[in-house]
């Protein structure tokens, strides 16, 4: 399926058994510029025989749905005539949010939460993140799938000249779920080096986030509290509406401060940190998303001395910050999530081995 031209219409089918959350939803994108409701399903067969009669551009499901849930119903229409989905949520508790994000493992490209109604304070800004996120996953190209081949062998051969790296840091925007739980399942669990993540979320999300990706990768994961230190074999996930930063004793700050490049938590905020304190002993990596959080800062990590990573073309479903940061020449490498583990892990291993000679 290729993605939607720019200046192209998008093609919406809603699926919600709820009437007034439908209505809500369709009133909303109805009501955006090229973007066009094209079909409404309330239950999760419906939502399998339109997505393949209607051919939409972007599926906006529900989890809870009678007759198959939005989960089956992902699979489904991912088996029979893959399309782009994204998921909608009432929720906020961590469990159920961390169930949701188990769409992503089914074929679905983002979760997000479901606009309040008009009178709700927060209204507006829902309204706009789930316009700008349908927008967003309609340039996506469907399926993604990690490559693996016999390539990982001179990866960590490759990597045998790189210095020491104490920390690794790393940033994420769209499509990152997926592939932060590949770069994760790809460590050995007991990977000696503490990881900082800033991945740009859904207030509300996090915890359930960590949550899914912990349970998924096999890697511990937590979010991230100001002043604790950050613990090698932990990925340390930030907060929602605070930048995280690191200090030289490898302790976790959190703080406010003005949005860069429109987000809080931001990339950059992390790697300007991460560079200060660890210098050249800080690797950066930056994942799919959109826009440039991150480039400028990790092409200052590799001028520093950093080995620094961008995710590829091929394996990125936003090709937008890594894609920055390689035409800026900020990445030693440029790979696939589950081969930038290969080369972490592979430099790390090397380290401990020549500590103990």
């Amino acid at each position: 399926m290729s993605p939607v031209g720019a200046g192209g219409t998008v093609r919406v089918l809603v699926v919600d058994d709820s009437p007034v959350a439908r209505e809500l939803l369709v009133h909303i994108l109805g009501g955006a510029a090229r973007i066009e409701v094209v079909g409404i399903a309330n239950d999760g067969e419906a939502a399998v025989r339109e997505a393949e009669r209607l051919r939409p551009d972007v599926i906006l499901m529900d989890i809870h749905l009678p007759q198959l849930d939005g989960f089956a119903a992902t699979r489904r229409i991912m088996e029979t005539c893959p399309t782009r989905i994204v998921m909608a949520t009432a929720t906020s508790d961590a469990k159920e949010v961390a169930a949701n994000f188990h769409a992503i493992d089914a074929g679905a490209l983002a979760v997000l939460a479901k606009p309040v109604g008009a009178g709700h304070p927060g209204f507006a800004a829902a309204a706009d993140e789930l316009i700008r996120t349908v927008r967003l996953m309609s340039e996506v190209q469907v399926v993604k799938r990690w490559p693996r081949d016999g390539s990982a062998r001179c990866l960590a051969a490759a990597a045998s000249t790189a210095g020491a790296v104490r920390l690794v840091v790393v940033g994420a925007s769209a499509g990152g779920p997926i592939a932060l739980k590949a770069l994760l399942s790809g460590l050995p669990k007991d990977f000696p080096v503490p990881i900082l993540i800033v991945q740009h979320i859904s207030d509300g999300f996090v915890d359930g986030f960590a949550e899914w990706l912990g349970d998924t990768s096999g890697y511990t994961v937590a979010v991230a509290k100001h002043g604790e230190e950050a613990r090698p074999g932990t990925a340390h996930v930030a907060p929602s509406a605070r930048h995280m930063q690191v200090r030289a004793n490898q302790t976790i700050a959190l703080v406010d401060g003005a949005k860069e490049h429109g987000v809080k938590p931001s990339v950059s905020v992390l790697f300007r940190s991460a560079a200060a304190a660890f210098g050249a002993a800080a690797s950066g990596v930056l994942l799919t998303g959109m826009g440039r959080d991150g480039a400028d800062e990790l092409k200052a990590l590799r001028q520093g001395g950093s080995i620094t990573f961008a995710q590829d073309r091929e394996s990125s479903a936003v090709f937008g910050m890594p894609g920055e940061a390689v035409a800026r020449d900020a990445a030693t490498y440029v790979l696939a999530p589950d081969k930038i583990a290969v080369v972490l892990a592979g430099i790390v291993a090397r380290q401990r081995k020549q500590s103990h000679h």
